[in-house]
Protein backbone atom coordinates (compact mmCIF):
# COMPACT_ATOMS: atom_id res chain seq x y z
CA UNK A 1 0.00 0.00 0.00
CA UNK A 2 2.69 1.96 0.98
CA UNK A 3 4.69 2.12 -2.52
CA UNK A 4 1.16 2.20 -4.16
CA UNK A 5 1.41 5.62 -2.86
CA UNK A 6 4.59 6.56 -3.18
CA UNK A 7 3.84 5.66 -7.07
CA UNK A 8 0.63 7.43 -7.70
CA UNK A 9 -0.60 10.79 -8.43
CA UNK A 10 -3.66 10.62 -7.15
CA UNK A 11 -4.27 8.89 -3.16
CA UNK A 12 -7.94 8.55 -2.36
CA UNK A 13 -8.31 8.94 1.18
CA UNK A 14 -11.80 7.03 1.39
CA UNK A 15 -13.73 4.32 -0.46
CA UNK A 16 -15.65 6.56 -2.19
CA UNK A 17 -15.19 7.01 -5.60
CA UNK A 18 -17.36 10.13 -5.84
CA UNK A 19 -14.57 11.79 -3.96
CA UNK A 20 -12.61 11.76 -7.71
CA UNK A 21 -15.60 13.33 -9.16
CA UNK A 22 -16.55 16.04 -6.59
CA UNK A 23 -12.22 16.70 -6.68
CA UNK A 24 -12.25 17.19 -10.48
CA UNK A 25 -15.28 19.56 -10.37
CA UNK A 26 -13.38 21.84 -7.68
CA UNK A 27 -10.40 22.04 -9.87
CA UNK A 28 -12.38 22.65 -12.97
CA UNK A 29 -13.72 25.39 -10.83
CA UNK A 30 -10.83 26.71 -9.31
CA UNK A 31 -9.15 27.06 -12.74
CA UNK A 32 -11.98 28.65 -14.51
CA UNK A 33 -11.67 31.14 -11.53
CA UNK A 34 -8.46 32.11 -11.97
CA UNK A 35 -8.55 32.01 -15.65
CA UNK A 36 -12.06 34.72 -15.85
CA UNK A 37 -9.40 37.06 -13.03
CA UNK A 38 -6.27 36.89 -15.69
CA UNK A 39 -8.74 37.61 -18.17
CA UNK A 40 -10.59 40.57 -15.82
CA UNK A 41 -6.67 42.11 -14.63
CA UNK A 42 -5.09 42.11 -18.06
CA UNK A 43 -7.59 44.81 -20.00
CA UNK A 44 -7.52 47.01 -17.01
CA UNK A 45 -3.56 47.42 -17.44
CA UNK A 46 -3.71 47.07 -21.66
CA UNK A 47 -6.34 50.00 -21.54
CA UNK A 48 -4.34 52.31 -19.32
CA UNK A 49 -1.06 51.90 -21.51
CA UNK A 50 -2.54 52.16 -24.42
CA UNK A 51 -4.20 55.86 -23.12
CA UNK A 52 -0.35 56.89 -22.17
CA UNK A 53 0.69 55.68 -24.95
CA UNK A 54 -1.88 57.41 -27.12
CA UNK A 55 -0.75 60.62 -25.10
CA UNK A 56 2.99 60.20 -26.13
CA UNK A 57 2.45 59.38 -29.39
CA UNK A 58 -0.11 62.44 -30.28
CA UNK A 59 1.72 64.42 -27.94
CA UNK A 60 -0.71 65.53 -26.31
CA UNK A 61 -0.93 68.71 -23.77
CA UNK A 62 -2.16 66.72 -21.25
CA UNK A 63 -2.44 63.48 -20.05
CA UNK A 64 -5.93 62.12 -19.76
CA UNK A 65 -4.72 60.13 -16.83
CA UNK A 66 -1.98 60.81 -14.15
CA UNK A 67 0.16 58.07 -12.35
CA UNK A 68 -1.54 58.36 -9.12
CA UNK A 69 -4.67 57.99 -11.08
CA UNK A 70 -3.47 54.50 -12.71
CA UNK A 71 -2.24 53.62 -9.20
CA UNK A 72 -5.88 54.35 -8.29
CA UNK A 73 -7.79 52.52 -10.98
CA UNK A 74 -5.25 49.31 -10.50
CA UNK A 75 -5.96 49.73 -6.54
CA UNK A 76 -9.50 49.62 -6.59
CA UNK A 77 -10.14 46.92 -9.64
CA UNK A 78 -7.71 44.59 -8.13
CA UNK A 79 -9.18 44.85 -4.49
CA UNK A 80 -12.54 45.06 -5.05
CA UNK A 81 -13.57 43.69 -8.76
CA UNK A 82 -10.89 40.90 -9.44
CA UNK A 83 -11.46 39.24 -6.04
CA UNK A 84 -14.88 38.76 -6.31
CA UNK A 85 -14.21 36.35 -9.36
CA UNK A 86 -12.69 34.08 -6.79
CA UNK A 87 -16.20 33.15 -5.48
CA UNK A 88 -17.71 32.03 -8.55
CA UNK A 89 -19.52 28.86 -8.22
CA UNK A 90 -19.17 26.52 -11.39
CA UNK A 91 -20.31 26.92 -14.35
CA UNK A 92 -23.20 24.84 -15.75
CA UNK A 93 -22.36 22.17 -17.69
CA UNK A 94 -18.59 21.78 -16.50
CA UNK A 95 -18.54 18.26 -15.61
CA UNK A 96 -19.60 17.85 -19.66
CA UNK A 97 -16.30 18.95 -21.15
CA UNK A 98 -13.77 16.80 -21.95
CA UNK A 99 -10.39 16.68 -19.52
CA UNK A 100 -8.46 19.86 -20.82
CA UNK A 101 -4.60 19.87 -22.16
CA UNK A 102 -1.77 19.56 -19.46
CA UNK A 103 -0.19 21.60 -21.67
CA UNK A 104 -2.76 23.96 -22.34
CA UNK A 105 -2.08 27.60 -21.91
CA UNK A 106 -4.57 29.56 -19.14
CA UNK A 107 -5.46 31.69 -21.95
CA UNK A 108 -5.85 30.50 -25.45
CA UNK A 109 -5.18 32.94 -28.12
CA UNK A 110 -8.79 33.26 -29.21
CA UNK A 111 -9.25 34.98 -25.65
CA UNK A 112 -5.62 36.51 -25.80
CA UNK A 113 -7.66 37.92 -28.65
CA UNK A 114 -10.33 39.07 -25.73
CA UNK A 115 -8.16 40.58 -23.99
CA UNK A 116 -6.25 42.62 -26.67
CA UNK A 117 -10.00 44.37 -28.19
CA UNK A 118 -10.87 44.80 -24.94
CA UNK A 119 -8.09 47.20 -24.22
CA UNK A 120 -8.16 48.70 -27.32
CA UNK A 121 -12.24 49.46 -27.04
CA UNK A 122 -11.72 50.83 -23.33
CA UNK A 123 -8.46 52.93 -24.16
CA UNK A 124 -10.04 54.40 -27.60
CA UNK A 125 -13.77 55.07 -25.57
CA UNK A 126 -12.06 56.83 -22.50
CA UNK A 127 -9.36 59.17 -24.98
CA UNK A 128 -12.43 60.38 -26.96
CA UNK A 129 -14.37 60.71 -23.31
CA UNK A 130 -11.40 62.97 -23.10
CA UNK A 131 -11.22 64.54 -25.55
CA UNK A 132 -14.94 65.47 -25.01
CA UNK A 133 -14.62 66.98 -21.89
CA UNK A 134 -12.00 69.28 -22.97
CA UNK A 135 -13.98 70.69 -25.64
CA UNK A 136 -16.97 71.41 -23.74
CA UNK A 137 -14.40 74.07 -21.75
CA UNK A 138 -13.87 71.81 -18.53
CA UNK A 139 -10.36 72.05 -17.54
CA UNK A 140 -7.89 69.01 -17.38
CA UNK A 141 -8.17 67.41 -13.86
CA UNK A 142 -11.91 67.22 -14.82
CA UNK A 143 -11.80 65.53 -17.88
CA UNK A 144 -9.08 63.26 -15.81
CA UNK A 145 -12.05 62.54 -13.31
CA UNK A 146 -14.31 61.49 -15.93
CA UNK A 147 -11.76 58.86 -17.35
CA UNK A 148 -10.80 57.25 -14.44
CA UNK A 149 -14.45 56.89 -13.35
CA UNK A 150 -14.80 55.69 -17.24
CA UNK A 151 -12.35 53.17 -16.64
CA UNK A 152 -13.81 52.04 -13.42
CA UNK A 153 -17.11 51.58 -15.12
CA UNK A 154 -15.81 49.41 -18.01
CA UNK A 155 -14.11 47.56 -15.71
CA UNK A 156 -17.78 46.83 -13.39
CA UNK A 157 -19.82 46.10 -16.47
CA UNK A 158 -16.73 43.81 -17.84
CA UNK A 159 -16.63 41.90 -14.26
CA UNK A 160 -20.15 40.78 -15.10
CA UNK A 161 -19.17 39.39 -18.70
CA UNK A 162 -16.65 37.44 -17.44
CA UNK A 163 -18.41 35.95 -14.86
CA UNK A 164 -19.34 33.27 -17.40
CA UNK A 165 -16.76 32.23 -19.86
CA UNK A 166 -18.99 31.65 -23.36
CA UNK A 167 -22.55 31.66 -21.67
CA UNK A 168 -24.18 35.24 -21.90
CA UNK A 169 -24.20 37.27 -18.64
CA UNK A 170 -27.65 38.48 -19.05
CA UNK A 171 -30.75 37.37 -16.61
CA UNK A 172 -31.15 37.58 -12.76
CA UNK A 173 -28.46 34.94 -12.37
CA UNK A 174 -25.89 36.75 -13.71
CA UNK A 175 -26.62 39.93 -11.82
CA UNK A 176 -26.88 37.94 -8.60
CA UNK A 177 -25.70 34.40 -8.37
CA UNK A 178 -22.41 35.62 -6.83
CA UNK A 179 -22.62 37.17 -4.00
CA UNK A 180 -19.05 38.86 -3.52
CA UNK A 181 -19.41 40.31 -6.70
CA UNK A 182 -22.86 42.79 -5.68
CA UNK A 183 -20.82 43.50 -2.48
CA UNK A 184 -17.73 44.69 -4.44
CA UNK A 185 -20.52 46.48 -6.86
CA UNK A 186 -21.22 48.36 -4.06
CA UNK A 187 -18.07 48.62 -2.44
CA UNK A 188 -16.84 50.62 -5.76
CA UNK A 189 -19.76 52.68 -5.65
CA UNK A 190 -18.52 54.33 -2.66
CA UNK A 191 -15.05 54.57 -3.09
CA UNK A 192 -15.49 55.96 -6.50
CA UNK A 193 -18.09 58.47 -4.90
CA UNK A 194 -15.65 59.51 -2.61
CA UNK A 195 -12.90 59.44 -5.10
CA UNK A 196 -14.95 62.09 -7.52
CA UNK A 197 -16.58 64.28 -4.35
CA UNK A 198 -14.50 64.02 -1.34
CA UNK A 199 -12.51 67.63 -1.03
CA UNK A 200 -9.31 65.44 0.86
CA UNK A 201 -9.55 62.66 -2.55
CA UNK A 202 -9.48 66.16 -4.80
CA UNK A 203 -6.44 67.31 -3.40
CA UNK A 204 -4.34 64.65 -3.33
CA UNK A 205 -5.46 62.50 -6.08
CA UNK A 206 -6.67 65.46 -8.82
CA UNK A 207 -9.95 64.60 -9.20
CA UNK A 208 -12.73 66.77 -9.61
CA UNK A 209 -16.83 66.84 -8.35
CA UNK A 210 -18.33 65.94 -12.01
CA UNK A 211 -21.98 67.20 -12.89
CA UNK A 212 -24.72 64.62 -12.67
CA UNK A 213 -25.27 64.95 -16.31
CA UNK A 214 -21.68 63.78 -16.85
CA UNK A 215 -22.05 60.61 -15.62
CA UNK A 216 -24.06 59.27 -18.66
CA UNK A 217 -21.51 59.44 -20.83
CA UNK A 218 -18.88 58.17 -18.55
CA UNK A 219 -21.51 55.27 -17.93
CA UNK A 220 -21.88 54.40 -21.49
CA UNK A 221 -18.33 53.51 -21.64
CA UNK A 222 -19.17 50.64 -19.58
CA UNK A 223 -22.20 50.14 -20.96
CA UNK A 224 -20.51 49.88 -25.17
CA UNK A 225 -18.22 47.39 -23.47
CA UNK A 226 -20.52 45.36 -21.97
CA UNK A 227 -22.25 44.94 -25.26
CA UNK A 228 -19.06 44.76 -27.21
CA UNK A 229 -18.00 41.84 -25.50
CA UNK A 230 -21.54 39.83 -25.48
CA UNK A 231 -21.61 40.17 -29.01
CA UNK A 232 -18.49 38.35 -29.43
CA UNK A 233 -19.57 35.68 -27.17
CA UNK A 234 -22.62 35.16 -28.76
CA UNK A 235 -20.82 34.63 -31.81
CA UNK A 236 -18.13 32.57 -30.28
CA UNK A 237 -21.19 30.24 -29.31
CA UNK A 238 -22.39 30.03 -32.48
CA UNK A 239 -19.02 28.82 -33.97
CA UNK A 240 -18.72 26.06 -31.15
CA UNK A 241 -21.67 24.66 -31.30
CA UNK A 242 -21.85 21.13 -30.98
CA UNK A 243 -18.86 21.02 -29.60
CA UNK A 244 -18.60 20.43 -25.59
CA UNK A 245 -16.82 23.44 -24.83
CA UNK A 246 -20.15 24.95 -26.65
CA UNK A 247 -17.34 27.83 -27.75
CA UNK A 248 -13.96 28.06 -29.38
CA UNK A 249 -11.03 27.36 -27.31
Amino acid sequence: TEAARGASEMVLADDNFASIRAAVEEGRTVYDNLKKTILFILPTNGAEAMIVLAGVALAMGEFPVTPVQILWVNMVTAVTLALALAFEPSEPGIMDRPPRRPGAPILSPFLLRRVAYVSLVVATLCLLLFQWALDRGHDPAYARTAVVNALVAAQLWYLFTCRFQWKASVGWDALVGNRAVLVAAGILLVVQGLFTYLPLANRLLGSRPLEALHWLPVLSVGLVLYGVVELEKAAGRVRGRGSHHGAPA
